[in-house]
């Protein structure tokens, strides 16, 4: 049995012989390039060497993802387990042994083979995923047409260590770069050893003519070989990611394929079956056999110790793509496509709008830049929205700014229900779950794609309060619309994800503005915890939110608790403060998953203004009533699908507590809707 030690890479400078980073195609990186052809088209390397067998475990993940939100959310995994052979001069095989899954959303999804699979040689002379439905037919850049399709820059000499012993390997990092980007073609990273002229790692990708499907965004690819029995570059680490959108929309919604894989176990010309060699590339046990393998981690193991994000690795081939070619447009979708925020952009409802039809473009001329226009037509106000954004550039803060006109905002700390569910409770007379009012101004922000780090907004906008533009008699046939403070808002707004105990997470906010001659400052804060086994479909959900605000605070900085999103059973934001809290507990239990599943929750919370007077904060204009005092809810209900509708009825619990129905869709599609 082979031993190998983990492997690392660490900068080791550059090498003497190594060109100015402007010298791309040096004699010195084309001898490299020569080097490692050569011994990939060696028909034996090493006489005594020949046959292998190993093993391959791995994952693969499908889940949909929102880029401006950072938001993931998983549909499908699947675990792995491959029996892996070789034998001189390059022949190839894999058996699928070991297979399970589980749906935690609805999908039909069917993957293409070698996205359950491993790469044993390199991907050869040609590059093809997907079966050719992917990627099709790109040259290797160390390939025998290689030097005819790329350039090659010797970028960097690093060191490998091993926790074994105190011997370092050096190789070469070596950028590549398509000659024509118009044509199908590699951008990454090869590091090649040294002294033996191996492929010690690969990170690419491709240009945008590689993509067959229309629907992919991107391929990112990751392989690590190491060295076994101090003689053999073999696979050792491969992870792949594909990223997926509708061609002629932009949704601010893409689907993802991660498959990560660990390769090791390698017998060396060991006696193979001769069985394995019948079949052609890989075959598969039967599925009884394959549900039956004994997998010695857990099926969600892989996620809940990586989670969904994308790993270092991943992110760093993007930034090297863009070192190697510059600010070009690297996606493989349109770079001019529809746009929508959420499907409320395109038709929605509420009392300050009437109906609502809208649209947008989006524009990516290169690079990370990214264009977003939108334009609507309110009927019932009878007036226009539009709004226009530009997002991205380099390094790994990324700055946004926006402008816009007519944007309708809400009161309240917590969105009561999606707009689309708001739709239709408007539109049908049963209740709109908003307190609108409109914005025009501009914002400006900046972002990093690291979770701990923080996100800065500065904005400058102009409120203006709403009116009920649907009832016949306002503020009889529907809830009456809430007057603001009108004014110009000046504000300064940090975000900030931060780790607690218990593996929970807190998200602080703190917002200082200024509107009209009042200053005030506002901090919110809410801790959430989640246990979860996605397996058996059962959740348990806990939070405490909390805030507190200044004497200056405008109307429509209050704090507002009270039906469906805070204290359900009770009156719906009908408890308004300079203060509050809130904490909440939700519990989900598969009766027949995932097609059914009970619900119970519980919360408890209470607002407060302390010495303010509160007539002045609340004049009779402004419905609420304000009443402090710890109020509660409990209830119970049922989750259908995956546990995205809900079913809930609802109790309030003290005073003006009473029965309450709530249809709702699972809190990670309601910005979607």
């Amino acid at each position: 049995m082979a031993v190998v030690a983990g492997a690392c890479f660490a900068s080791f400078g550059h090498d003497a012989r190594a060109q100015a980073p402007e010298s791309w195609n040096g004699d010195r990186v084309l001898e490299l390039v020569d080097q490692a052809q050569a011994v990939r088209s060696s028909v034996a390397v090493d006489s005594a060497f020949q046959s292998y067998r190993g093993e391959a475990r791995g994952y693969v993940y499908f889940f949909i993802d929102r880029p401006d939100s950072d938001e993931r959310t998983l549909v499908k995994a699947d675990q792995v387990a491959l029996d892996l052979f070789w034998r001189a001069p390059n022949e190839t095989r894999q058996r699928i042994v070991g297979l399970r899954d589980e749906k935690v959303l609805p999908t039909n999804i069917r993957y293409h083979l070698d996205h359950l699979t491993v790469v044993q040689d390199d991907f050869g002379d040609f590059i093809r995923l997907g079966d050719g439905d992917e990627v099709e037919e790109v040259h290797h850049p160390i390939g025998p047409a290689g030097r005819s399709h790329y350039d090659y820059l010797l970028a960097d000499s690093l060191s490998i260590s091993y926790g074994s012993g105190p011997e370092e390997i050096r190789v070469y990092e070596v950028s590549v770069r398509p000659q024509n980007y118009e044509a199908p073609g590699f951008i990454g990273s090869i590091y090649i050893d040294r002294d033996t002229g191996a492929i010690v790692r690969m990170n690419f990708t491709f240009t945008p003519s590689s993509y067959v499907d229309p629907y992919l965004d991107y391929i990112r690819i990751s392989l690590d070989n190491s060295l076994w029995d101090g003689r053999y570059w073999l696979p050792y680490r491969q992870e792949a990611e594909l990223r997926r959108e509708l061609p002629v929309l932009d949704f601010l919604a893409g689907s993802i394929i991660r498959g990560r894989f660990e390769i090791g176990q390698y017998e060396f010309n060991a006696e193979i079956p001769r069985q394995a060699w019948l079949t052609r590339g890989v075959s598969a046990a039967s599925e009884e056999e394959r549900r039956a393998f004994s997998f010695t981690r857990g099926l969600f193991d892989d996620l809940e110790a990586e989670g969904l994000s994308s790993s270092t690795t991943i992110e760093d081939i993007r930034a090297q793509a863009s070192q190697v070619i510059g600010q070009r447009y690297l996606s493989g979708l349109s770079p001019l496509r529809l746009h929508l925020g959420a499907a409320s952009d395109a038709l929605r409802h509420n009392r300050a709008e009437g109906a609502y039809f809208g649209g947008g473009l989006t524009l990516r001329p290169g690079g990370d830049v990214l264009l977003r226009t939108s334009l609507g037509y309110a009927y019932g106000r009878g007036e226009g929205a539009a709004s226009i954004s530009a997002s991205g550039g380099p390094g790994r803060i990324t700055p946004k700014v926006r402008a816009y006109w007519n944007d309708v905002l809400d009161m309240g700390q917590t969105q009561g229900a999606s707009r689309l569910v708001n739709s239709l409770g408007s539109s049908f007379g049963i209740q709109d779950y908003t307190d609108p009012y409109f914005a025009q101004g501009m914002s400006l922000s900046f972002s990093s794609g690291e979770a701990s780090a923080p996100a800065v907004t500065l904005l400058m906008e102009r409120h203006e309060s709403a009116e009920d533009v649907v009832s016949e008699v306002p503020g009889v046939d529907a809830r009456r619309v809430k007057r603001i403070d009108d004014g110009v808002l000046v504000a300064l707004n940090v975000m900030r994800a931060i780790e607690i105990p218990g593996a929970g997470q807190l998200t602080a906010n703190a917002k200082l503005g200024r509107l009209g001659e009042h200053t005030f400052g506002t901090l919110l804060g809410e801790a959430k915890w989640r246990g979860v086994s996605m397996q058996e479909g059962r959740r348990i959900d806990l939070s405490v939110v909390a805030g507190v605000t200044s004497e200056g605070t405008p109307q429509q900085g209050l704090f507002l608790l009270g039906g469906r999103g805070t204290l359900p059973g009770h009156s719906y934001r009908d408890f308004a403060g300079t203060r509050f809290w809130l904490a909440s507990s939700e519990v989900n239990l598969p009766l027949r998953w995932p097609l059914l599943s009970f619900r119970a929750f519980a919360a408890a919370g209470g607002t407060y203004f302390g010495e303010r007077v509160l007539v002045d904060l609340l004049p009779d204009r402004w419905p609420g009533s304000g009443r402090g005092g710890l109020r509660g809810s409990v209830g119970i209900g049922v989750a259908l699908g995956w546990d995205v509708i809900r079913l809930d009825m609802a109790r309030g619990v003290g005073a003006g507590g009473g029965w309450e129905f709530i249809f709702s869709v699972a809190p990670q599609f309601r910005d979607w809707l």
